[in-house]
């Protein structure tokens, strides 16, 4: 008596359900790509809209706040001139920056003692 029987008569359709997978309608696959097709126009005007709204990019505002193309190239001839100072000076210029020739003797600044230092435990 362990045994279930079905006695209902429907193992007959739920097999033939089986062999044959339900395929959709022609009409409801041609609403859903026009849905879609609708939605992605929809986003892209979205996205259009929102790109107008925020603006110039941040390049764009940058190079604006500097002046525009004239101020960048101002800024980009004085970093190329101080690069150039800074790893090859001119000769009259070393005597500026050298304390030996100046006469100035050797300056030792310590980072560390220009500080006060906090007592610790006392």
């Amino acid at each position: 008596m362990t045994e279930r029987r079905d006695d209902s008569g429907l193992d007959a359709f739920f097999a033939a359900a089986r062999e044959t997978p339900p395929q959709p309608d022609a009409a409801f696959l041609a609403r859903l790509t026009e849905g879609a097709l609708d939605e992605q126009l929809a986003q892209a005007g979205r996205l259009k809209a929102g790109a107008q709204r925020m603006g110039p990019g941040l390049w764009s505002g940058l190079r604006q706040a500097l002046g525009g193309w004239p101020g960048l190239a101002g800024l980009a001839v004085a970093c190329a001139a101080g690069v150039w100072l800074g790893v090859s000076p001119p000769e009259g210029m070393s005597a500026l920056w050298d304390s030996q020739q100046a006469g100035l003797g050797q300056l030792g600044v310590d980072p560390v003692s220009a500080y006060d230092l906090a007592m610790i435990g006392g």
